[in-house]
């Protein structure tokens, strides 16, 4: 009646060696570290940088722990470990001399981290290697921002590019207009007489369906307005939201940060949070960081080029380095900027199934694109990106044919992670819109290590008065129910190291709250036993009627709580998602642990024994009879 088939217990003792190994690493702490990440948009740190710094601290004879290299999306990072502090500052300083050897032009950002300071045999299980949680802003310090995102400012741009396009549009189709310009969040066109306003409405409707159109006559003359429609302004307002996040994600790279937060909070704010940073100056100089694009003309003549071996820079022309550090010649006159690029994303030549990059042009920049390539067949077009005023070249492809309908190929012997990164650059080199920041918040490292030593504590001491009182109250079924909540402590703690989670002071809060929710379920089996006893009911009845009528309630109650929690975990944000995350989980592991792991114990203690004439559960009080 009470025994579990062998696959129950090797399924508790599975989740119990899991729940170990998965929450060891979170005790170990963490150990110095330099970091070597890019500096520059168009340097990409891989596999050859983490061999260079290698050889770098084997020639200096500096000891380590090992280096490796790691792919986060498309951005690489090499990181090195180090056994104190003393030698992580000494390697940082060597590191960063060898690899940024120009004066004032940094190629790479070479930065101090922590690592988890887990034992050599846990890194070595490669992909099931266990690691710690993360630790959020309120527990290990560092730099909150809030971030306002100006969308009047994306939509008055949206608007320029749109009144440029109209006027193209017009004079194709040879419409005759007095003046096309934007007036405030809208553009306005005038014509001498209706039927020319007529003929430009029936154009445009078909040429840039996300206007709306509303006529109006103003002394004598024919006005046109065109606003964007509901949709089209949404779908400009999240386009710059999300440009502007991917491109805070390229640049908070270079930080070193492990794990920073950066997401969306309403319709127009970023919340951007950097757990370790202290340097608030530098970090909001890099988020305030512009960067634009630029596409002109290589000069490959021989005249040029003759120039170049010789060390000059003929008139008109500025010298720039290619990917592969290669000097090139390009014309001062810029053709396209990024604010004619509308979308790029990697993809396939569809002839030779190469990788390619596939970008998207405005009206007026499929316009100007079609004229320039139709001219210069053969010829090489450089595409720029500039950085805090220095300009590196991201690609100089060779002009095949004329392209027209503003949807242009980059191809060439490029690799498919080449050109995700490639379309990455040109697709978030930019922000899309400006931002302000509107909060700011620093929490010290000392502040943060006092968080996690009270909540620790609080958690501790919570965890130690239940047990005391469950052992009292229920004797040996108290000690089955204090290593179910153990367990339960265990499992939720490893879950959360296996989901990469950020644990915050909400997270700790939701633990403490699972423990005294995890002992609730035990107490209804406990009672439950005791009523079974009460009733007249064998030991072995008893154990086994109590845990089985004992699981509806504990279902019914956990459920409710549960869909309290996802509601929080839907709807809320930032501390609030974080204490749900971990609220949920909790109540997952506590069911286990109670229905499961209680009885596993139960069961393998009391289910052996035939001839059971007690239990120890507590002093059993039965109603005297009448």
């Amino acid at each position: 009646m009470n025994r579990y088939p062998l696959w129950k217990y090797i399924t508790v003792l599975v989740a119990v060696l899991i729940g170990l190994l998965y929450t060891l690493p979170n005790f170990y702490g963490e150990s110095p570290a330099v970091q070597v990440s890019s500096a520059k948009a168009t340097v990409k740190v891989d596999t050859a940088v983490l061999a260079r710094v290698e050889q770098i601290l084997a020639d200096a004879k500096i000891p380590n722990e090992g280096a490796y290299f790691e792919l986060n999306g498309t951005l690489g990072t090499v990181r090195a470990r180090f056994p104190s502090t003393d030698v992580q500052l000494q390697a940082r300083d060597l590191i960063e001399r060898s690899l940024n050897t120009v004066p004032g032009d940094p190629q790479y950002t070479v930065a101090l981290n922590l690592l988890p300071a887990s034992p050599p045999w846990m890194r070595a299980l490669g992909w099931f290697a266990p690691k710690p949680m993360y630790l959020g802003l309120d527990l290990r310090g560092g730099v909150h921002f809030l971030l306002q995102v100006d969308m009047q400012g994306a939509l008055t741009a949206r608007y320029d590019s749109l009144s440029a396009d109209v006027r193209s549009v017009l004079r194709d189709q040879k419409i005759p207009v007095a003046g096309v310009e934007r007036s405030g969040m809208s553009i306005a066109a005038t014509f001498a007489n209706a039927d020319d306003r007529d003929r430009a409405i029936s154009t445009l409707r078909s040429r840039l369906p996300d206007l709306e159109f509303t006529e109006r006559e103003e002394g004598g003359k024919q006005l046109l307005l065109a606003a964007l429609n509901p949709a089209a302004v949404t779908r400009v307002q999240d386009s710059a939201l999300k440009q502007n996040i991917n491109t805070l994600h390229n640049r908070i790279n270079e930080l070193g940060v492990a794990e920073p937060v950066i997401q969306q909070q309403g319709s127009d704010r970023i919340v951007v949070q950097l757990p370790g940073v202290q340097d608030v100056a530098k970090a909001k100089e890099l988020l305030g960081r512009t960067a634009t694009l630029e596409i002109r003309m290589v000069d490959d003549s021989p005249a040029a080029q003759s120039a170049l071996l010789g060390g000059s820079v003929p008139f008109g022309l500025e010298r720039y380095n290619d990917r592969d550090g290669r000097p090139i010649l390009v014309r001062r006159q810029v053709i396209l900027t990024g604010e004619n690029l509308q979308d790029a994303q990697p993809g396939r030549d569809s002839q030779t199934q190469q990788a390619a990059v596939h970008l998207t042009l405005d009206s007026k920049g499929a316009r100007i694109f079609r004229d320039v390539t139709r001219d210069n067949i053969n010829k090489r077009m450089a595409i720029l990106l500039f950085e805090n005023g220095k300009g590196e070249v991201v690609t100089a492809p060779v002009i095949r044919g004329e392209i027209a309908g503003g949807q242009v190929q980059i191809s060439g012997s490029m690799s498919s992670e080449e050109a995700a990164d490639t379309a990455l650059l040109l697709r978030a080199g930019a922000l899309a819109a400006p931002m302000s920041i509107i909060e700011e918040r620093t929490i010290g490292p000392s502040l943060g290590a006092d968080n996690i030593s009270k909540g620790f504590y609080s958690t501790l001491y919570g965890f130690l008065a239940i047990a005391a009182f469950i052992i009292i109250y229920y004797h040996l079924f108290g000690v089955f129910s204090t290593i179910g909540l153990t367990l339960n402590v265990l499992l939720l703690l490893a879950l959360l190291s296996m989901l990469q989670a950020t644990l915050t002071l909400p997270g700790i809060a939701a633990i403490a709250l699972t423990l005294g929710m995890a002992i609730d379920s035990n107490v209804l089996i406990n009672e439950r036993i005791r009523e079974e006893l009460r009733a007249g009911a064998t030991p072995q009845q008893a154990i086994h009627h109590g845990f089985e009528r004992a699981w509806g309630t504990i279902l019914d109650s956990n459920l409710t709580t549960l869909i309290v929690g996802l509601a929080l975990l839907a709807f809320g944000s930032g501390p609030i998602r974080g204490f749900a995350v971990v609220h949920c989980l909790g109540i997952l592991t506590s069911m286990f642990s109670s229905v499961v792991g209680v009885r596993a114990l139960a069961n393998l203690y009391y289910g052996r024994k035939k001839k059971l004439t007690s239990i120890s559960i507590g002093e059993v009080w039965k109603p005297k009879a009448n």
